[in-house]
């Protein structure tokens, strides 16, 4: 049995010329500079390497923003990737079908939820940094998205919050602030991308999508015994560290996504 996408067929997980083996990928500044479109050339590499072993994203944003990214509005993201991790795999596809998800606002109750939330609004409130825009807190499956500019910057406003953070540490101080205001509640706060930070449950990191991945053996027998990641916030506090530096993946770091193609064609002669 194969995977049809389009024109291309693929060998079943199980019959990969590499079938104990699978790559996962960042999204952002990994397969795409951040928050744009994938190129014609990261495609077609991607699926070339879908020809010798199993192929996943994992990602921090939700399934919308990966299907605009990684997709496109006649090509569904889930025919790209054989696993399709959104919300580090709270939300997850795998040949294109849902698999089990999970729920923060359930996990977490909402009377903790509003605490939070409302401390969060009140620091942003007393920030004095050059802009702020819209969407401060964005409401995940698997998550709050924290941003002191507003998701709903511009990307050259999101560029200038990043340099501006690198000189003025403002995100840092913040999740501090939540670490110590918030102790008892068991979350994990990871800075990520330009302009924002994550908040979920300690665990929910993107180690959690490794567990749909070790599932693959019950399913189609395919064991991946060795799991390559390639991401560029693997820095501890970055939202890549933790799958980088987990005892049951190879991490490999990447400064762009043309270091990622750089990288994905030396290691796998493509």
């Amino acid at each position: 049995m194969s995977t049809i996408q389009g024109a291309t067929v693929y060998p079943a997980l199980e019959n990969r010329p590499l079938k104990d083996t699978i790559c996962l990928f960042d999204v952002d500044n990994t397969l795409t500079p951040a928050r744009r479109p994938v190129t014609p050339e990261m495609l077609q590499v991607l699926s070339q390497l879908r020809q010798k072993c199993a192929i996943g994203y994992v990602g921090g944003s939700d399934f919308s923003k990966q299907q605009e990214q990684l997709g496109s509005s006649s090509v569904d993201v889930t025919s790209l990737f054989d696993f399709c991790f959104a919300e580090n795999g709270l939300t997850a596809y795998r040949l294109g079908k849902p698999l089990a998800g999970n729920s923060f606002i359930e996990w977490i109750g909402e009377e903790k939820y509003q605490k939070l939330v409302n401390f969060i609004l009140r620091y942003i409130a007393d920030l004095e940094i050059p802009k702020k825009r819209g969407t401060f807190i964005e409401f995940r499956n698997g998550m709050i998205n924290v941003s002191p500019i507003g998701r709903n910057a511009s990307n050259d406003e999101r560029h200038d919050f990043q340099e501006y953070d690198k000189v003025h540490s403002i995100r840092q101080p913040f999740v501090d602030a939540l670490k110590k205001e918030f102790p008892d509640y068991g979350l994990t706060f990871s800075i990520g991308g330009q302009i924002s930070f994550d908040v979920f449950p300690t665990g929910w990191d993107k180690t959690y999508c490794l567990t749909h991945v070790a599932a693959e053996k019950k399913i189609s027998g395919a064991d991946y015994k060795t799991i390559h990641f390639f991401g560029d916030k693997t820095y501890p506090g970055g939202n890549d560290w933790e799958i980088y530096d987990d005892s049951r993946t190879i991490g490999h770091a990447v400064q762009d996504p043309e270091d990622c193609l750089k990288q994905v064609r030396e290691l796998f002669q493509l």
